[in-house]
């Protein structure tokens, strides 16, 4: 892939020294690095093979790291180019209980100088499941604790579900996890701290992004829509006073599967969330 070369210093950053184009990735900058979490979350509901569904939940651990390419990747149009900076990533995901493999992803993060729409941030993803994604958003800084919003996870059954059917989300579950509002266990976990500031970035298919399943995924559980929140803080840390980054997300992908139940020719949504709460190392 060409590349266009921009002179720049080279200076101290992010544990290590980096060519000072690590500015160029404006909002995306701070997740340059290597975080690792041991606070997430996995909520999904799959086919069961007995024509019905199965509700699966574990805590897990992540290790996600994100390293900047020297110089932006071109575009070219009619009139300009367009340089955009990227950053590559890859993460793992462990049952935190057995220590299984549950995820594996990589992808980018782009930041999207000229844009001829409102998107000025993508992110772009490979699933080993058979998926691919593109999701398009923007950012926004906020003064103290992020705005970490409510959730449902919920299935969207189009009404008529049988008494009960529900049920599996609203048993307790497992200790320390909210299965109705998995939101609620990142703001358990910022409370008390003081937060400075947070980045926060928000990406979704709807704008104008799409996904891509293998026709196996196509047939038995489509996922047709995916979105995801970023909140990079700033927390001051309290016996030192000084500040470290630390990284929240929370994350749905619609799974469609079994037909609703007033009409037959839609399918259910359901969520799978995925939250976690990680620190750079």
């Amino acid at each position: 892939m060409e590349k266009v070369t921009i002179n720049s210093p080279e200076t101290l950053r992010l544990g290590g020294t980096v060519h000072e184009t690590a500015s160029i990735f404006g909002p995306l900058t701070d997740l340059i690095g290597t975080w690792v979490g041991s606070k997430g979350w996995n909520l999904v509901a799959v086919p069961n093979q007995k024509g019905s569904f199965q509700l699966i939940v574990a805590p897990y651990t992540e290790t996600l790291t994100i390293t900047p390419l020297s110089t932006p990747t071109p575009n070219r149009g009619a009139t300009i180019i367009q340089q955009v900076p990227t950053l590559m990533y890859n993460l793992s995901i462990h049952d935190s209980i057995n220590g299984n493999l549950l995820h594996a992803e990589n992808g980018t993060w782009l930041l999207l100088n000229d844009c001829p729409s409102d998107f000025t941030i993508a992110r772009l993803a490979s699933i080993p499941h058979g998926d691919s994604l593109l999701a398009l958003g923007s950012s926004s800084i906020t003064q103290g604790p992020p705005p970490i919003p409510t959730i449902s996870t919920l299935p969207i059954t189009g009404g008529g579900a049988p008494l009960g059917y529900t049920d599996p989300y609203l048993t307790p579950g497992p200790p320390g996890f909210n299965k109705v509002n998995p939101n609620a266990i990142l703001l358990d976990a910022i409370k008390g701290q003081t937060i400075i500031s947070s980045t926060n970035i928000f990406v979704s298919t709807a704008n104008q992004g799409g996904i891509n399943n293998i026709p196996f995924v196509t047939k038995n559980a489509n996922t047709t829509r995916f979105e995801a929140i970023f909140w990079i803080e700033t927390v001051q840390n309290p016996q030192t006073g000084k500040t470290f980054l630390q990284l929240q997300y929370s994350q749905t992908t619609i799974l469609e599967f079994l037909p609703q139940f007033q009409d037959s020719s839609k399918l259910i949504q359901w969520p799978h969330v995925n939250i976690n709460t990680m620190v750079k190392q």
